[in-house]
């Protein structure tokens, strides 16, 4: 038995800088304010319906712990018969919220569900807590660099030459300027939900848009940052994702209820893959998870006609790019910007490209199939193909 499973909405709080405008917010109430703002767009809902809520946390401690699918479910006032979970799978938790949360409706456990992921690497800096087992480099299972996100970046660039910081730092440049035309034409801040942060100096504020973007960055300052990560490398602070602190959440269904509640239709689940690669260069995971999905999708990637790209690092996504004849510039990749400009709050960015995805399906009835695909720590690569429910065929 498999249902088709459909994305009926999806909203995030302004993502801020680590530790900046959400210094005084905890995790878990920016959670609560996602799923509150969704469900206050989606009043057709009875929230006692609600089958399930799936939130992500690549660090599942304080205020980010406690399992946050539960308690992230409680504080926003759904019914305590309403169940939740915490989902980990670092960079790609709220991605694997959604497929985890598509696979039960698609069995038909489910109706009607919630999906979603937060970040505070305010208060909690990547890495924290972690202990990573002696035998990882001691027993050579991965390299040091393997332990180290920037590290990675910094071993694509040196398996793929033809990758120079040059074109990291133009493909850098065009996510901040079309963030800025995202925002100018208020593509971006119409899914986002105004949220209350607090500053020791400034008091209290509501945040209705994103603090990382740089609209004014140029070539020439991107040319002279420092590469941290390597002496004279090609990773730097400007081409890379910054540290994050947002939330994200997702309401999906079975396209049967969103019908019969007459519910909106976003996108249509077509199918999902995760695949693992080398640790050292994880950043080329959406490579081969891609190709999983467009095999097991029955497509290929002249099919796509969207791609929302997750810019953890601008070598990755390059990478990605490269691999399948796809130009640095093309239009159809990531046309909103990415997270080179607003932000990666780790667990929290899955549901931004579906986000992201949506809005464009709207924009281009053309298309019919766009993926979300994003890199994931130690490893790894998350791909989700997705059917525009806008389709129609000869449209321009």
């Amino acid at each position: 038995m498999s249902r088709s499973v459909v994305l009926v909405d999806a909203v995030r709080t302004p993502f801020g800088k680590a530790g900046s405008l959400y210094a005084g917010t905890r995790a878990d109430d920016l959670m609560v304010r996602a799923i509150r703002g969704l469900l206050d767009r989606n009043p057709l809902i009875d929230r006692a319906t609600i089958d399930d809520v799936a939130i992500a946390a690549a660090t599942q401690t304080g205020d980010q712990g406690m399992n946050i699918g539960r308690s992230a479910a409680l504080l926003s006032g759904l019914p305590n018969t309403v169940p939740g979970y915490s989902i980990d799978r670092w960079c790609a938790g709220a991605l694997t919220a959604v497929t985890t949360i598509a696979g039960a409706i698609a069995m038909g456990t489910n109706e009607i569900a919630i999906a979603g992921g937060v970040e505070h690497m305010g208060n909690h800096p990547i890495g924290e807590g972690l202990d990573p087992n002696p035998r990882y480099l001691a027993e050579r299972i991965v390299e040091q660099d393997a332990l180290a996100m920037g590290a990675t970046a910094e071993r694509l660039h040196d398996r793929f030459p033809t990758i120079t910081k040059e074109r990291a730092d133009k493909f850098a440049l065009h996510s901040q300027l079309k963030t800025a035309r995202a925002y100018e034409a208020g593509q971006i801040q119409r899914d986002l939900i105004p949220t209350a942060a607090r500053s020791a100096d400034l008091g209290w504020t509501i945040a209705t848009m994103d603090e990382p973007p740089r609209p004014q960055t140029t070539l020439e300052g991107l040319a002279s940052l420092k590469t941290p990560f390597r002496p004279a490398g090609r990773v730097t602070a400007g081409n890379s994702s910054g540290l994050n602190d947002g939330a994200t959440a997702a309401l999906l269904a079975s396209e049967e209820k969103a019908i019969e509640l007459g519910l909106s239709i976003k996108a249509r689940l077509v199918t999902f893959a995760f695949a693992g690669v080398e640790p050292e260069i994880m950043g080329y995971g959406p490579v081969p998870a891609t190709i999983k999905a467009l095999k097991q999708a029955g497509l290929t990637i002249s099919d796509i006609g969207l791609f929302e790209v997750n810019e953890a690092f601008a070598v990755q996504v390059l990478a990605f790019l490269e691999h399948f004849g796809i130009a640095d510039d093309d239009v159809r990749v990531n046309p909103f910007g990415g997270a080179i400009a607003v932000g990666h709050p780790l667990a929290s960015s899955g549901v931004r490209l579906m986000l992201n995805l949506a809005r464009s399906f709207e924009d281009h009835p053309e298309v019919r199939y766009g993926i979300t695909t994003m890199c994931i720590g130690l490893g790894m690569g998350g791909t989700v193909i997705w059917e525009n429910p806008h389709f129609k065929a000869g449209a321009k």
